[in-house]
C-alpha cells in the first residue's frame, strides 16, 4: 500500500493503517450472546480481547436492520447522509413497493471506495448477496485491488463481478444454504484465508443473523454459533489485524409465554379507521428471507391518504401500550437521521417484546419452527464494540456502529 495521508471518506479522515484493518458486523448480535458464551468458556479470544484491549457497547442506527446498519458501517455516517433507511421502501419515484438492495438508491461513496482509490486493497465478504453490491458501489476489480462477494453465492463469483473467481471452490467450503450458521462461518473462513494469501489492507465481513432469530443466548446452538466465530476470531487476531467487533443490531423475543406471536397488525387499524388500501403500511424489516422473521419487526413507516387527519391518527396510535413511538416524519428524520423523502408520514417504534406487522392475512408464519425472535426499534439498538487493541476513545455521550471502520483503521495505525 502507498498510502501517505489520512483517507477521507464522507467528511471523517481515516488513519492510514500500519496492518489490516477489519471490522466485522455479526448480524443480530445481542450483547447477551457475547455475555453468555463467554460465561461457559466458550469465547477465550474475545474474552481476551475483551480484558486486554477495548470493550465498550455502540447504538446502531434506527430501524435497527440489516441494511442500514452496513450501509452506515460502510460509510462511516448515518441514512440521512447515505439514503438506505430500510430493507423495503415505497420508491419515491415510481410509486413502487421496492427492495432497497441496488446501487442507485446509494447516496454516498464507502469507506471501500475512499480506501480503494486511495490505492489500498480492499476485501468485503458479505453472507447474503442483497449486501454485496451496496458494499462493492464504485469498487474496480480489474487490478487485484478488491474483492466483494457473498457466501449465498459464492458457487458463481467471478473475477470480473467480484474479484473473486468461484469462492467456494477457492475456499474449499461448498455454498453454504442461505438459511444456515455455515453461511455466516463461509464469511469467517473465507476472512481468514484473504488475509493470510491476499493481505487486505482493509476488509469487512458481515454475517447473517438466521441464529439468532431462532435461538436464544442460553440454547445451545447459539453458544455454538460463537464459540465457531471465536476460532476463527483467534486466527484473525494470530495474524496480527486490528479487529473491531460489533453489530448492525440486537435481538429480542417477540412472542408470548405460549409462544405465539406478538404482533399489533396496523394496517389492519388503518383499514378500519380510514378505508381499506386508504393508508399504506410498509415494513422495513421485508427481505427476501422472510422464514425466520416473517416480515415483522419493531419499525413500520405509514403512509396517509391526502387530507388524512395526521395528528387525531398518531394520537389514535399512541393509544396503543405496545406501539412505544409515534413520530411525524420530520420528528423521524431529526430524532433518528433518516432521508425524509423515503419515509412516510408517521413513523412507528414497537416495545421490545412485541412486532409491528401490515394485515394478519399478509404474514405467513407458517415457516417459523421457533418462538418469533426480532429487532428494528429502539430496544435493539444497544450493540457491542470491541477491539483487540486499547483505542484512545474519548469520552462521549455515544459510540456508534458506524465508528467501526475509523476506529478499526485507528487502531490498525499503533503499534500493537
Amino acid at each position: 500500500m502507498t498510502i501517505h495521508s489520512p483517507v477521507v471518506a464522507n467528511g471523517r479522515a481515516y488513519a492510514v493503517p500500519g496492518t489490516c484493518a477489519i471490522a466485522i458486523c455479526l448480524d443480530g448480535c445481542e450483547p447477551e450472546y457475547l455475555d453468555k458464551a463467554i460465561a461457559a468458556g466458550l469465547m477465550p479470544t474475545l474474552k481476551r480481547m475483551r480484558e486486554t484491549g477495548t470493550d465498550r457497547l455502540a447504538h446502531s442506527v434506527i430501524p435497527s436492520f440489516t441494511n442500514p446498519n452496513n450501509l452506515s458501517i460502510a460509510t462511516g455516517r448515518p441514512p440521512v447522509v447515505h439514503g438506505i433507511c430500510g430493507n423495503y421502501l415505497i420508491d419515491p419515484d415510481s410509486g413502487e413497493e421496492v427492495m432497497m438492495n441496488d446501487v442507485r438508491f446509494l447516496r454516498a461513496p464507502t469507506v471501500f471506495k475512499a480506501f480503494h482509490d486511495a490505492g489500498a486493497r480492499v476485501a468485503v465478504v458479505t453472507a447474503k448477496d442483497k449486501l454485496r453490491a451496496l458494499l462493492g458501489a464504485g469498487l474496480s476489480f480489474d487490478d487485484d485491488r478488491a474483492k466483494c462477494f457473498s457466501a449465498e453465492k459464492s458457487d458463481t463469483s467471478t473475477a470480473a463481478e467480484h474479484g473473486q473467481e468461484k469462492a467456494s471452490e477457492w475456499l474449499g467450503m461448498a455454498q453454504p444454504e442461505v438459511y444456515s450458521a455455515e453461511l455466516s462461518e463461509f464469511v469467517f473462513a473465507a476472512g481468514v484465508k484473504l488475509l493470510q494469501e491476499w493481505a487486505p489492507d482493509v476488509m469487512y465481513l458481515t454475517t447473517t443473523d438466521y441464529v439468532q432469530h431462532k435461538y436464544s443466548p442460553d440454547q445451545a446452538e447459539a453458544k455454538a454459533f460463537y464459540a465457531m466465530f471465536d476460532k476463527y476470531l483467534t486466527e484473525l487476531d494470530a495474524l496480527g489485524a486490528a479487529i473491531v467487533v460489533t453489530a448492525d443490531h440486537g435481538m429480542k423475543p417477540k412472542h408470548h409465554a405460549d409462544g405465539s406471536p406478538s404482533v399489533i397488525y396496523v394496517q389492519d387499524l388503518m383499514d378500519d379507521w380510514l378505508g381499506a388500501g386508504q393508508a399504506r403500511v410498509i415494513l422495513p424489516i421485508t427481505d427476501p428471507y422472510v422464514v425466520h422473521h416473517g416480515a415483522l419487526g419493531s419499525f413500520a413507516t405509514c403512509y396517509l391518504p391526502e387530507g388524512a387527519d395526521r395528528a387525531g391518527i398518531m394520537a389514535r396510535l399512541a393509544g396503543y401500550d405496545a406501539i412505544t413511538d409515534v413520530l411525524t416524519r420530520e420528528e423521524a428524520v431529526a430524532r433518528f437521521e433518516l432521508p425524509g423523502d423515503r419515509i412516510g408520514d408517521i413513523i412507528l417504534v414497537s416495545g421490545g417484546n412485541i412486532c409491528i406487522g401490515t394485515s394478519e392475512h399478509r404474514h405467513d408464519l407458517a415457516a417459523l419452527n421457533e418462538p418469533l425472535r426480532s429487532h428494528g426499534g429502539l430496544t435493539e439498538q444497544e450493540v457491542p464494540f470491541i477491539c483487540n487493541r486499547v483505542l484512545p476513545l474519548p469520552e462521549r455521550p455515544v459510540l456508534r456502529n458506524f465508528d467501526a471502520f475509523f476506529y478499526a483503521a485507528q487502531a490498525a495505525a499503533l503499534q500493537p
